[in-house]
């Protein structure tokens, strides 16, 4: 057995050779979790190469080859007994560079092909230079030799080629854009991996298993405090109980690891990694020769930097009303990103550099900043790397406070001006960018701007987000917006291009009370309201676009003089970011989906022209012939952006999982709408705000309505008294299984859950999906995709597509593939038929066993 440290180049291109997964090897399994924790390390020796930096690659991991018994001297056959993630990972995102690079560079697109995915002269499955497993070879296949066909849809294969597909388009972002070849260059020459080849008489599976039976390991602190103590012979004891007890007590361990990781940045060190931590501190003093007085500097230094770190976890131990109140508002916003900043801010005022009033006025830059961007919908990726370089940037020669104005204000940064900040809280869908509670927060700032004599108290009221005029229009909505359309426009479209921006959205405690009422009846209940804003909105007299767009300048005003702007000249670049995030949700677009200029148009708060003459305009948009007209058909003024690409458009679709009617129109169960486009590039928490919605739903007082009750009011409301009895059959064979039912509170409409797991915190349980009353339209179950995918055993994508199956054998439900990772509606007026109700009462139980056979597998 030979076991040498190799780079991916190395070990893959060269002579003819073939690496192949055995079939007993499980088929390809890593998670959306797994790609973007290497993309991330991927994105970091880009930058390294950027710098001409030749040291510090990145460690991937091993693989276990042994020679196949097909082996010959002409063609190599390797066996991968341990490695094939990495291995079929790494190749499909250089097959998604090749993809990208197609039109500009075809010359280098061949070349990748040549150096790292196929073997040129070989012929059948020899051609491919890694060969999967059975199951997932037609699937890799149809990606390395291409083009896409219907066999590539719905893997895991084709997951994480879609996945690496976006990466690539995100990375074209002009606030921080990545050359694709150093892209490529990280990937092949800077992932090291340790080749362990065995002989034909070693036993493969023994290495195999002691590769992987590596117990659990010390953190970052660990090893550094352990590393600390051994530096310190003589004085360790009397240190140990002077300041590391006490350090230790007021912070966790993984606190305590931030805590250090944050001193190296603070003494300039921005390029160092958290997970890194231990290396670099270790480092630090072996080139300083450090001495236990220099060892016991350090520790004393930590314990006094502790208490300034607390501050950032429970801001209440601020003394300073001003800057409590600033890291209040960070701490809600879930900011962890400024900590650098914000530890600089405070380090300087404990030393006396800082009064308190430049260190709020300082902590204002950074919320503006934030907040701006957020409102702007600039994408939050280069956030980790611009604040954690303000200590080592912040310029020497002006105030502190007016310093971090100056870095912020870089042209790099990308902290937007007054001007767009007006037009984005005009146009921009606010409700679907940034966090729930980063919404909320601004909603709040606003109404605190009016400086009401009576202010109330946000942190005991239960306030949520209200949309006056409703998700769900009746008739009078739609009558009354009528009204306002021009150009032809629709009123749905006019609704949708409003609905989600800032000037049609509040806070209010009653969302339930105002639900989906017309307009004179939301008035009665917004003038009683304790706030400003929602009093102002009660005294128009009606509610359509005009006065949507008046209240948006309005707020808008109050938010250029809540955020300071940036420094003046700074440039910016707002119309290609625009269209960057619409490339980036259409080359996110899953197979089997399409979606009209107007959803397109919605998503971004542009309009449907503009949006079809950008397409039309430019080229190597990936997926642009999948944006159709409202009625799903491909508009007249399409065409091929190169004469190359070209073909039949229906029939692309066709390839591309489109089904049409018999009309000749895309089926539109498969289009996916602006709130389908949203969840498809939604930050990582976001995917899973649902967690902390259910909860067992509590009995009301004598009299009182319960949430329980207020579901099946408001159920019957809309649909029959049929559908209200399937829903109450429906509920009881749940808990028969071993469910419970937790119901919303606070939403336009109650809502209810199917829940496994341990009340009360449903994070650590499952629901495969949501009932929602109608609200006019009738009632709905969503199936809750897009959260089963970061619960086990639902990570598996093989088990999402066998539910949705089994959706699918009942009569009047037909989800589409595409939307297998959303939240697609199912109507609830389909569990009238008898059939329907027993197929979903056999799925709930298969769903049920499939849970708890998690730990068993």
């Amino acid at each position: 057995m030979q076991a040498k440290e190799t780079l991916f180049a190395d070990l893959v291109q060269g002579k003819a050779q073939q690496f192949q997964v055995p079939l007993y090897q499980r088929t390809y399994s890593w998670t959306e979790k797994h790609l973007r924790q290497l993309w991330s390390d991927i994105l970091e020796q880009a930058e390294l190469i950027e710098r001409g930096e030749k040291a510090n690659t990145h460690f991937l991991g091993s693989v276990v080859l042994a020679p196949s018994p097909l082996n010959d001297v002409t063609f190599a056959r390797w066996l991968v007994v341990d490695g094939q993630q990495r291995l079929t990972t790494l190749s499909l995102a250089l097959a998604a560079i090749r993809d990208h690079i197609r039109d500009a560079s075809p010359r280098d697109a061949e070349r990748i092909d040549e150096q790292y995915l196929i073997n040129k002269w070989q012929t059948g499955s020899d051609h491919l230079r890694l060969l999967p497993t059975q199951a997932d070879r037609p699937q890799f296949a149809a990606h390395v030799r291409g083009p896409l066909t219907e066999q590539a849809a719905g893997s895991g294969v084709g997951a994480a080629y879609t996945f690496f597909r976006r990466k690539l388009v995100e990375a074209a972002d002009p606030a921080a854009p990545q050359d694709v070849f150093r892209i490529e260059q990280a990937i092949t020459s800077r992932l090291t991996l340790v080749a362990v080849t065995a002989d034909r008489g070693d036993n493969v599976h023994r290495i195999f298993e002691s590769l992987n039976n590596t117990g659990r390991q010390l953190s970052q602190a660990d090893l550094l405090r352990n590393y600390l103590f051994m530096k310190l012979p003589t004085r360790g004891e009397d240190i140990y109980e002077t300041y590391w007890l006490p350090l230790q007590g007021s912070l966790s361990n993984e606190e305590l690891e931030q805590l250090m990781w944050l001193q190296l940045v603070l003494d300039g060190d921005d390029r160092v990694r958290r997970q890194d931590l231990y290396a670099a501190q270790q480092q630090r003093f072996e080139r300083g020769k450090a001495t236990e007085e220099d060892i016991e500097g350090y520790i004393r230094e930590l314990h006094r930097s502790a208490a300034l770190f607390r501050r950032l976890l429970h801001p209440e131990e601020e003394p300073d009303a001003s800057v409590r109140a600033h890291l209040h508002r960070m701490d809600a916003w879930q900011a962890q990103v400024t900590y650098p900043a914000l530890m600089l801010l405070l380090d300087r005022r404990e030393r006396g550099t800082l009064d308190s009033s430049d260190t709020a006025r300082a902590m204002s830059y950074i919320e503006s900043f934030l907040v701006r961007r957020m409102i702007c919908r600039v994408p939050p990726n280069n956030l980790n790397r611009i604040f954690q370089a303000v200590p080592g940037q912040l310029p020497l020669d002006v105030p502190v406070a007016d310093g971090l104005r100056q870095l912020l204000s870089a042209a790099n940064r990308f902290w937007p001006s007054d001007d767009e900040l007006r037009d984005k809280i005009r146009k921009a869908p606010f409700y679907q960018f940034g966090r729930p509670q980063q919404r909320k927060m601004v909603l709040q700032r606003l109404e605190e701007s009016y400086e009401h004599p009576e202010p109330v108290d946000f942190a005991a009221a239960q306030l949520t987000i209200e949309h006056v005029m409703p998700q769900s229009p009746g008739s009078e909505w739609l009558r009354m917006l009528s009204e306002d359309v021009t150009d032809g426009e629709r009123a749905e479209d006019l609704h949708s291009r409003l609905q989600h921006t800032l000037g049609n959205l509040t806070l209010t405690a009653v969302n339930s009370e105002l639900s989906n009422h017309p307009f004179e009846r939301k008035q009665g209940l917004l003038q009683g309201s304790h706030l400003e804003m929602n009093r102002r909105i009660a005294a128009t007299e009606r509610w359509g676009a005009k006065e949507i767009l008046a209240r948006a300048d309005e707020l808008a005003d109050r938010a250029v003089a809540l955020w300071p702007a940036p420094l003046h000249g700074v440039g910016r670049a707002e119309r290609s970011r625009d269209w960057h995030l619409a490339h980036q949700v259409l080359a996110a677009l899953p197979h089997g989906t399409w979606t009209s200029y107007g959803d397109l148009a919605a998503f971004l708060g542009s309009g449907a022209q503009a949006v079809g003459n950008h397409l039309a305009g430019t080229p190597g948009v990936a997926n642009a012939h999948r944006v159709l007209t409202s009625e799903g058909r491909v508009s007249e003024g399409f065409r091929w952006p190169s004469e190359d690409e070209g073909g039949d458009v229906r029939s692309r679709l066709t390839a591309d999982g489109i089904r049409f009617t018999v009309a000749g129109s895309a089926d539109p169960v498969q289009r996916l709408t602006a709130d389908d486009l949203a969840l498809l590039v939604a930050e990582d928490d976001d995917r899973t705000e649902g967690d902390v919605t259910a909860q067992r739903s509590p009995g009301g007082s004598q009299g009182e309505e319960t949430r329980a009750d207020r579901f099946f009011r408001q159920l019957a409301a809309d649909d029959s008294p049929e559908t209200v009895e399937a829903v109450r059959a429906l509920f009881a064979h749940w808990e028969k299984l071993g469910g419970w039912i937790g119901h919303g509170a606070g939403q336009v409409t109650t809502s209810a859950f199917l829940m496994l797991g341990e009340a009360g915190a449903p994070g650590r349980g499952i629901w495969p999906m949501t009932l929602y009353p109608g609200g006019g339209r009738g009632g709905t179950a969503e199936v809750v995709f897009q959260y089963m995918a970061a619960r086990e055993p639902f990570t598996d994508r093989a088990l999402r597509t066998e539910l949705l199956t089994r959706l699918n054998d009942m009569e009047g439900v037909d989800i589409p593939e595409g939307k297998l990772d959303l939240r697609p509606n199912v109507r609830l007026s389909v569990l009238e038929k008898e059939h329907n109700r027993e197929r979903l009462a056999g799925t709930l139980t298969w769903f049920r066993d499939r849970w708890e056979e998690r730990g068993t597998a």
